[in-house]
């Protein structure tokens, strides 16, 4: 069907919708599509039909009989590859100042477009993400759409996690650029076209406020061919549109853990003989050319061995590591000289001849932490209680002293604080007493926000966390809310919060009330004696005693 060319400005997003033998959930994407809140007159809705067999095609001629903004086009030539063909088909009609790629298993919330729109124009940025659910169970990012980021880029949230095209591009970009999709690509399709905008776009939005986007059941498992021929564009891609440095190693590392190691980790199946002889000397050479002698460290302990001996061409022992991972994983470590090994079967064995590097946990033992409890201890002391121990590592409560740590944002000031061991059959249960007169070295810590991390240490080993997030369900420490004395005739408003949206421990340390006597605490009315408010608080400074005072009202 012929595109109709409508009068007037230009619509502000172009939805392209590719569909083959989408029945039934066609219907329901197109149909969201058609009930935004931005309005069909701002819409161009474009249904590319890709040799559908299944009634496809005569759905669509049927929706858009009643809708000029759907625009119905057949590919004369089908595709043999995925979604890319139809896409690009779509994108060749595109006129509008945006463009929204919807799946034909998907849809749209009805104001999701609105607000995507909105987020890009306020904003000034050229890609914006909605935030995507499943009903299903199909897996979804979360971590990127904990909260709305107004402007960002992909190397200063999780966006890069998510590379799949169901989000609002700006169409200057699109052309800018040149973005086409890979159209001989049965899966993975999208990625380098998503990354590609990503690493060029002005900016970055997220709309994580509200369900925009509710993804379909999703195609079958991908076969190893498949998986392997769709990395080729993303490290393409990736070092095409980023300089030698950080950035770019923070690309390809992304691009390693994700799509290269879980392919080795495929090929290391039995039945997969034909395809190792075909894909590890090509993933050997990707290995050589993307993973930069800075990246390397940057991978966990098992992600190095796999990759060292990849890079080496030793493709058994590559096989064998992959095999045995799960019971590898269980092997013990070693400590020397201030560092810890993970003690795999190759690590020091003189035949294997792999070097330290590739074993070295020091930075990755994860520290178990937890915040049993703030509250007030005396006139300026807020005790902190919690438990805390460097996993795997035994540690001895005479030598391996943790401490609190205190950090002043926008600030380099930072205060220790020894904690005191409180469980004789528990050396990592502790308390620790920061005093807010007197806890930086005999003077009042200063006014600002103080993050809140732990150092801990065990057999030599230091390691130093936020502290905070995992804590006592239901522990409120907004209780702790005080002014206490911070030093001679000076008062501190301390408010001991947790962060969002990653729920770790600070205190607001500020500047008391001017002149203020007394805190409120609860203001009521009296449940027998209607017109009595009942006031309850405490006197300025803490210990100031009751007797003789009087409450006024002004």
């Amino acid at each position: 069907m012929p595109r109709n060319h409508r009068p007037g400005p230009p619509p502000r997003v172009s939805v392209i919708v590719p569909a083959r033998d989408a029945m039934p959930g066609i219907t329901r994407a197109v149909t969201s599509a058609m009930e935004q809140t931005l309005g069909l007159s701002r819409l161009d809705i474009i249904a590319v039909d890709d040799g559908s067999a299944d009634g496809t095609a005569e759905e669509l001629d049927r929706l858009a009989a009643g809708c000029p903004s759907l625009h119905v086009v057949r590919n004369a030539h089908p595709c043999r590859g995925g979604a890319g063909g139809p896409r690009n088909t779509g994108l060749a009609r595109a006129t509008g100042d945006f463009v929204f790629f919807l799946d034909a298993d998907a849809r749209l919330a009805p104001d999701a477009l609105r607000r995507m729109v909105a987020m890009a124009d306020q904003n000034g940025t050229d890609v914006v993400l909605g935030k995507m659910v499943s009903a299903d169970g199909r897996g979804v990012p979360k971590a990127v759409f904990r909260h709305n980021q107004l402007r960002t880029d992909a190397h200063s949230c999780h966006a890069y996690a998510t590379l799949e095209p169901c989000k609002l591009f700006r169409r200057s970009l699109i052309e800018r650029l040149r973005l086409r999709f890979p159209a001989h690509l049965h899966h993975g399709e999208g990625k380098p076209f998503t990354a590609a905008a990503y690493l060029n776009a002005s900016g970055i939005s997220v709309v994580a406020d509200y369900d925009c986007y509710h993804l379909g059941p999703g195609r079958a498992s991908p076969g190893l061919a498949d998986r392997v021929e769709a990395m080729r564009p993303l490290f393409e891609t990736a070092a095409r549109h980023t300089r030698p440095g950080i950035r770019r190693d923070t690309v390809m590392r992304h691009h390693i853990r994700r799509e290269l190691c879980p392919a080795l980790r495929a090929l290391a199946r039995e039945d997969e003989t034909e395809a190792r002889d075909r894909f590890l000397p090509e993933l050997r050479r990707w290995a050589l050319a993307h993973c930069s002698d800075a990246l390397f460290p940057t991978l966990s302990a098992p992600e190095r061995l796999m990759v060292h001996l990849l890079r080496t061409g030793r493709f058994d022992d590559l096989l064998s590591v992959v095999r045995n991972a799960k019971r590898d994983a269980r092997c013990g470590h070693l400590v020397e000289k201030g560092s810890v090994y993970w003690l795999h079967p190759f690590f020091r064995d003189p035949d294997a001849e792999v070097p330290d590097a590739c074993f070295d946990v020091t930075d990755r033992l994860p520290v178990r932490h937890h915040l049993a409890g703030a509250g007030w201890h005396g006139r300026s002391t807020l005790r902190v209680r919690g438990r805390a121990a460097i996993d795997g590592l035994a540690a001895d409560p005479e030598e391996d002293r943790a401490e609190l740590v205190l950090r002043r944002r926008e600030a380099r000031d930072e205060v220790r604080i020894p904690v005191e061991v409180t469980a004789e059959d528990d050396p990592a249960q502790f308390a620790a007493d920061v005093d807010i007169a007197a806890g930086d070295g005999g003077t009042p810590l200063r006014p600002g926000v103080w993050d809140v991390f732990l150092d801990v240490r065990a057999q030599g080993i230091s390691r130093t966390v936020r502290f905070g997030n995992r804590h006592d369900d239901g522990l409120d420490i907004g209780t702790a809310r005080r002014v206490v004395a911070a030093g001679p005739g000076l008062r501190a408003r301390v408010t001991p919060y947790f962060t969002s949206p990653y729920r770790n421990l600070s205190l607001d340390i500020g500047p008391a009330p001017r002149g203020a006597p007394c805190e409120v605490t609860e203001a009521v009315w009296h449940p027998s004696d209607k017109g009595t408010l009942v006031v309850a608080g405490r006197l300025l400074p803490p210990g100031t005693p009751a007797r003789g005072r009087l409450l006024r009202l002004r």
